[in-house]
């Protein structure tokens, strides 16, 4: 009975053997794919690795970029304070206001307009000729126009090529052409050959709007006017008379400030701080005769030996504007401008 039971039972071996071969590759074809799962996970990691060094450099960038932000942080406190708002009435304003005014009087008696005229026909063609140059410029220019041209109906009847030349070193010189021709004509033909003086006569003349009529009206027929230029503008603003920053309107708040027989000379005296002392970008504050009264103090260089170096004109030793300017003006120590060409 056993020899057959071992007979039956032998032939299990081979069967065990071929189940244990399959077993065998099965987990070698396993082993296989995990080999190539982990060989694909570690490409995946190297590039990845690869992938990080690259972007490596930018993060470097970034931090080398960084102190261009400090750099900008830093450059922040070079912005102007703020200015400090005056709470007062409107009666408190109008004392402070005129105050200003008594000072500026006192510091500029000699003050004038600051162009070179000996007729309302000069003084009129000059102011027009100020628009976006210097009074100086004007001055050293207007000698030779009215030499060659002295008269409207001289000037009226000129070659406008001819003017040109003679007021290229104005700037715009073909449009103030234009301008003060036109202007000569409309005086010939409209009053006479004289220059009018009345406001609402003077603002239809080619070229002449409020200011260029408030300077001659107050300074060749002395009927008062305000004249808002740049520098009268920017500074009312500062003492705070007035927010607005339309000629009109800063013309009309200043003008209610002041009685009208002051307007003229009141012009002259702000016109005259703003080229002298408080100037657009660099105001003289230490150097500044009315600095107690002004609500920007401090805007400027505060220190009086730096302030005094920012001074301009006979206020700094230097020549002025006017070529022939008034006598009280060379009394105080003014120097005449030099003609064109001088140096």
């Amino acid at each position: 009975m056993k020899t057959t039971k071992e007979t039956k039972q032998a032939p299990v071996k081979p069967v065990a053997k071929k189940v244990a071969k399959k077993a065998a590759k099965k987990a070698t074809a396993t082993t296989g794919k995990t080999t190539g799962v982990a060989k694909k996970a570690t490409a995946t990691i190297k590039k990845a690795t690869a992938a990080s060094k690259k972007a490596a450099p930018a993060k470097t960038v970034a931090k080398k970029a960084a102190p261009a932000k400090t750099v900008a942080k830093k450059a922040a406190p070079a912005q102007a304070a703020p200015k400090k708002a005056i709470v007062e009435s409107h009666a408190a304003l109008v004392r402070r206001a005129r105050r200003i005014n008594r000072e500026l009087a006192e510091v500029y008696p000699y003050a004038h307009p600051e162009l070179d005229f000996e007729n309302p026909f000069q003084l009129v063609i000059a102011t027009v000729l100020s628009a976006q140059t210097t009074d100086l410029r004007v001055n050293q220019t207007t000698p030779g126009l009215f030499a060659k041209y002295p008269t409207p109906e001289d000037l009226a009847a000129a070659n406008p090529e001819e003017v040109e030349e003679i007021l290229r070193p104005t700037g715009f010189f073909r449009a103030k052409t234009k301008s003060v021709i036109g202007l000569s004509k409309a005086l010939v033909d409209d009053f006479g050959g004289e220059v009018p003086g009345r406001l609402e006569d003077l603002v239809k003349l080619p070229g002449v709007g409020r200011k260029t009529a408030f300077v001659v009206l107050g300074n060749a027929f002395g009927r008062p006017g305000i004249t808002v230029d740049t520098h009268f503008g920017r500074l009312v603003r500062r003492w705070q008379w007035t927010d607005e920053t339309d000629p009109d309107k800063v013309e009309a708040a200043v003008g209610a400030l002041f009685p009208k027989s002051e307007w003229t000379m009141l012009s002259h005296h702000v016109i005259f701080h703003g080229r002298r002392i408080c100037h657009a970008r660099k105001p003289a504050c230490g150097a500044c005769p009315i600095a107690p009264l002004c609500p920007a103090y401090g805007e400027g260089e505060t220190d009086p030996e730096k302030a005094r170096k920012l001074l301009k004109y006979e206020k700094g030793g230097f020549p002025g504007q006017r070529l022939n300017p008034p006598q009280s003006y060379l009394d105080a120590g003014g120097i005449p401008a030099p003609p064109l060409g001088a140096g």
